[in-house]
């Protein structure tokens, strides 16, 4: 083979046959050698992000055991009735996190521990089967919806996940099948499909996938009501086919087959605007000559407190997803003490993290009361709630982070004033 028949490849140099060489759009060759060596350097950083990932999600389940140890429950994933955490002990574990929501914590805890007798009912032949009461928390932004669901995954032996209803859409619409809401289960529970099949899902922002109307749709509602017709069949228990690695599902695809029967579904959503419907149906419950006695006894600032399936109705989930969601229960909304104790109470409390970042740095870093309370102030003016907390925070911190200081850092009002005063507010929202 002359000369000419032969090309040199950019990569290594070396002068190879053309047919071993892939010529690029600038006239440029690399070898099928140095191809092979570029994959295998590819396929192994895959391999190494994958493991990296499978060590972090493995040490936030060792770090979620430890703290459900030290506050005195038994994670080994064996559940028994002996080890069994009471409803008490759930909820004072809770409040080790979340300020307040005493109504919503005792639900939730009720719902979690009923779900962990359910899998350890013996069988029996006198007819009663327990069945799985599914819980809906309504509540405005910021009050701790997600929170709870977070915390509570921290301290439970059964495989634990938070999925976003926002992303479904009806099948041959862009967005994923209901069923991809076990895809997170199925990853948590690494795939061991009877372990998935006594977890729990924490379904968010349920309120985004209510129908426009509260009238049934005679065409397609591609995030509203065909979503909520999907849902109906996981949230009452059936055989359903999971696409592995989640998505759109199709024919030729291989599925895992996932009976949701024992599978416990927490929903959450904001429900933004559902106050009037309360009020409108109070309203026309107050008749006859005690109506004006009955009106002063409603709480007009935390109408959530009176909510009832035909509020959720109104606001467009249809009967039948209602009926599977047998509990109800409702969020207050936070109030200026129980802001500023959120900034400080909890173990994982905002301040607390700036505090140990700091520390990390040599650096003793304090807050000081008046700019607490001023925080505080802003996050109610911008009707932010608890999540408003963190955005102020991190304003009001960010240049003491970006320039760390040599001694010890005092936050005073003064200097949470100069920080917040140019903000603007829709920026802060999450």
């Amino acid at each position: 083979m002359s000369k000419r028949d032969r090309g040199r490849c950019s990569f290594c140099g070396r002068e190879i046959p053309y047919e071993n060489l892939f010529q690029g759009t600038d006239g440029k060759f690399i070898c099928f050698d140095c191809v092979e060596n570029a994959h295998e350097i590819i396929e192994e950083q895959i391999h190494s992000q994958t493991a990296e990932v499978e060590e972090d999600r493995q040490r936030r389940k060792e770090r979620g055991r430890k703290e459900a140890a030290d506050a005195g429950f038994v994670n080994s994933g064996k559940l028994d009735m002996q080890s069994l955490p009471r409803p008490t002990q759930i909820k004072g574990f809770l409040d080790q996190y979340v300020i307040g929501q005493d109504e919503a914590k005792k639900h939730l805890s009720v719902a979690v521990y009923n779900h962990y007798k359910r899998l350890l009912q013996p069988d029996s032949n006198d007819g009663v089967e327990i069945e799985k009461s599914n819980i809906i928390l309504v509540g405005s932004t910021g009050t701790g919806k997600t929170l709870m669901a977070r915390t509570i995954a921290k301290m439970l032996a059964v495989p634990f996940t938070i999925v976003d209803a926002t992303v479904l859409t009806e099948a041959g619409y862009v967005g994923e099948d209901v069923e991809s809401l076990l895809v997170r289960l199925l990853q948590e529970a690494d795939y061991d499909l009877e372990q998935t099949e006594r977890g729990i899902v924490f379904i968010d922002e349920i309120d985004k996938i209510a129908r426009k109307t509260d009238n049934p749709s005679i065409t397609r509602d591609v995030s509203g009501e065909g979503v909520q017709q999907g849902l109906l069949k996981l949230l009452e228990g059936a055989i359903v086919n999971v696409p592995p690695k989640g998505g759109r599902k199709h024919p030729e695809q291989e599925f895992i087959r996932v009976n949701t029967q024992n599978i416990l579904f927490i929903c959450g959503g904001a429900f933004d605007g559902i106050e009037k419907k309360i009020a409108q149906r109070l309203n026309t419950q107050v008749v006859g000559f005690e109506s004006q006695s009955k009106v002063k006894r409603i709480d007009k600032d935390n109408l959530l407190q009176y909510i009832a399936p035909q509020d959720l109705k109104a606001f467009g989930l249809i009967p039948e997803i209602i009926g599977r969601l047998p509990i109800i229960t409702y969020l207050e909304p936070l109030g200026r003490d129980a802001l500023k104790r959120i900034l400080t109470e909890p173990k994982n409390a905002i301040t607390k993290q700036y505090e140990k970042l700091m520390k990390m740095d040599g650096i003793r870093l304090t807050f000081d009361d008046a700019a607490l309370d001023y925080i505080v102030d802003k996050a109610i003016e911008f009707k932010l709630g608890a999540r408003g907390l963190r955005s102020l925070t991190e304003t009001v911190m960010m240049d003491t982070m970006f320039d760390i200081p040599h001694q010890d850092c005092i936050v005073t009002r003064e200097m949470v004033e100069e920080k917040l005063a140019k903000i603007d507010a829709n920026r802060l929202v999450a």
